[in-house]
């Protein structure tokens, strides 16, 4: 036991401390977020009235916001060299946005609200895994980007938990809640602007705009085979808005739903790290495999989940793809991508994955109200498979 735990507590030493503030900055501001985000869909169907392939829409569209914005605010930090007033601003836009949702009267107000809410964390989020990459040495990546999925998804699973607590003290008071959200959104903040200093960069060297064509041409093929994986996969991985619709189909009480998130997130934020550091030292190509499998596996589960214990395992499942992929794509990207072009590397990543996260979405809400539940997943499922056989057949992966 004691030669197995000694290498896992060497690495963690190692990684720097600004990843563990950043991971912290994400994990309040996750908070913040799910405890909206895993009763949002139960209040726009119960409260106002919206069908689930509005949900799809609302979530679509958010969802795809966000890697828009990623790719020019990418561009601009690499540009800037600056990333970490960049990221200040997203978070801060984020947490201004919380507002309104408990004020929202429509589904238009939460539409404004989600976009509002996704255009700040595009403006954050690839400067600041462009930041992770600048601050940690090559051979750590794979640990420090799974180590600030791994506190952010902490985040993730603490924000439903506290939905659940609340709704049950405020008697399902959804507008109430949603403004005890605002308050570690504050939070985030305050630790980025504080705790996070940037690296030195280079005052003279000559800057160049990223987006011009002789820049890109910088990136290289594998670079652009992990984009296409990605935007692939995501097709596969629709919003997480429709894992807290399957656990409303279990009969839950309104109250407790929210703990679908919490089951998910806990198996997320448990197996992010390790997987992350794995991915030091395994073929990326076979971990992503082992991931879609995964999601195949959760698919077929909550095709099924009619009942509470099925969506659970279904969920958890879910839950472990997370970990073992998404940190996993990001380590990808940094190892592809020049050092000069990090954020704009990102940030494309993220436009492609963003984009068919959008078609995915709205997909998966018009199969769910024309076919069903079981529609929806084994679509997921299908993709999975797609994205395995490009995987065999393109070997396009230095790793």
């Amino acid at each position: 036991m004691q030669t197995n735990s000694t290498p896992r507590a060497s690495t963690l030493s190692q990684i720097p401390r600004g990843i563990w503030m950043l991971g912290f900055v994400s994990m309040f501001m996750d908070i913040s977020s799910e405890i909206i985000h895993s009763l949002l869909p139960m209040f726009l169907v119960t409260s106002l009235g919206a069908s689930a392939m509005m949900v799809g829409l609302i979530e679509g569209v958010a969802e795809a916001t966000a890697p828009i914005v990623k790719m020019f605010s990418g561009a601009l930090s690499d540009y800037l060299g600056n990333r970490k007033w960049l990221a200040v601003i997203g978070y801060g836009m984020g947490a201004l946005s919380k507002p309104l949702f408990a004020l929202a009267p429509t589904a238009g107000i939460v539409l404004t609200a989600r976009v509002a809410d996704r255009i700040g964390k595009g403006v954050r989020g690839a400067p600041r895994d462009a930041l992770v990459a600048d601050i940690t040495p090559a051979h750590l990546r794979g640990a420090a980007y799974g180590l600030r999925q791994s506190l952010d998804t902490v985040g993730a699973f603490l924000g439903p938990l506290l939905a659940v607590v609340l709704m049950l003290l405020w008697a399902d008071n959804f507008r109430l809640v949603f403004w005890v959200a605002v308050i570690p959104g504050l939070v985030a903040v305050s630790l980025l602007v504080f705790g996070i200093k940037e690296p030195a960069h280079r005052s003279d060297a000559k800057r160049v705009n990223p987006m011009k064509f002789e820049s890109l041409k910088k990136l290289s093929r594998p670079y652009w085979w992990v984009v296409f994986i990605g935007a692939v996969f995501t097709l596969a991985r629709f919003s997480e808005a429709f894992l807290v619709l399957r656990a409303m189909q279990g009969g839950v009480p309104v109250a407790l739903v929210p703990l679908v998130m919490v089951a998910m997130n806990l198996v997320y934020s448990t197996s992010a790290y390790p997987s992350g550091k794995l991915a030091d030292s395994m073929s990326h190509t076979k971990l992503l495999a082992i991931g879609l499998v995964v999601l195949i596996a959760s698919d077929v589960v909550l095709a099924h989940g009619n009942h509470w214990p099925v969506v659970l395992l279904g969920v958890a499942l879910w839950g472990l793809h997370m970990g073992l992929t998404q940190g996993l794509l990001a380590t990808m990207v940094a190892h592809t991508a020049p050092p000069d072009l990090k954020g704009t590397a990102f940030g494309l990543f993220n436009l492609m994955s963003g984009l068919a996260m959008l078609v995915a979405s709205v997909v998966a809400g018009e199969l769910w109200d024309r076919l069903g539940a079981g529609a929806t997943f084994y679509a997921g499922a299908g993709f999975c498979l797609l994205t395995l056989c490009a995987l065999a057949i393109g070997g396009g992966l230095r790793r």
